[in-house]
């Protein structure tokens, strides 16, 4: 096994940047899951004939973990998400956790280019889920009537393509 400090700069200089951007992505990823749904609910009292019911039975149910229940909500009740979007952002969050908790180990044997599948299949979800939050932030406004929604980029993402656009310039072929 090659040692950290036996790298090529260049190498481990890609890794660093890969690992830093798999951590970013994330976290705008999560950000776009918990906080949202839990806000829609905060001091809100759903009428009669409303789809909604409380935070409790219509999230918490489907999940002890809280991350996992609204990645669920938003799947299945809300549709801001499909099952191959469910399934990228599960293997980003496994792809996360296994550098975020093993990187010493991890940077030496990071194959960067195998994973453009992964993070292509992550950016779609961000996406949608970045997407999604706009439109719920600001769709109804009638001066945003005339947005293509389906177009339409959340702060979260347009942070992500920053990144991107600056990460690629390491010649990280897989964020291309």
């Amino acid at each position: 096994m090659t040692r950290i400090d036996k790298m090529e700069e260049s190498r481990l200089t890609q890794s660093l940047a890969y690992s830093g951007y798999i951590l970013l992505a994330f976290e705008l990823m999560k950000s776009l899951v918990v906080q949202p749904v839990k806000q829609f609910y905060s001091n809100v009292t759903f009428g009669t004939g409303m789809p909604f019911k409380s935070y409790e039975e219509d999230v918490r149910i489907r999940h002890k973990n809280e991350f996992e229940a609204c990645l669920l909500y938003l799947r299945d009740f809300v549709g801001a998400i499909d099952p191959s979007d469910f399934a990228a952002i599960q293997a980003l969050r496994e792809h996360r956790n296994d550098l975020a908790h093993n990187l010493p180990t991890a940077l030496p044997m990071l194959d960067i280019e195998g994973q453009r599948e992964l993070l292509d299949a992550a950016h779609r979800a961000i996406f949608k889920l970045s997407n999604h939050q706009a439109y719920v932030e600001v769709g109804a406004d009638p001066a945003f009537r005339r947005i293509d929604w389906s177009m339409a980029k959340g702060g979260e993402y347009l942070i992500l393509e920053s990144v991107v656009s600056r990460v690629k310039l390491l010649g990280i072929a897989a964020l291309d």
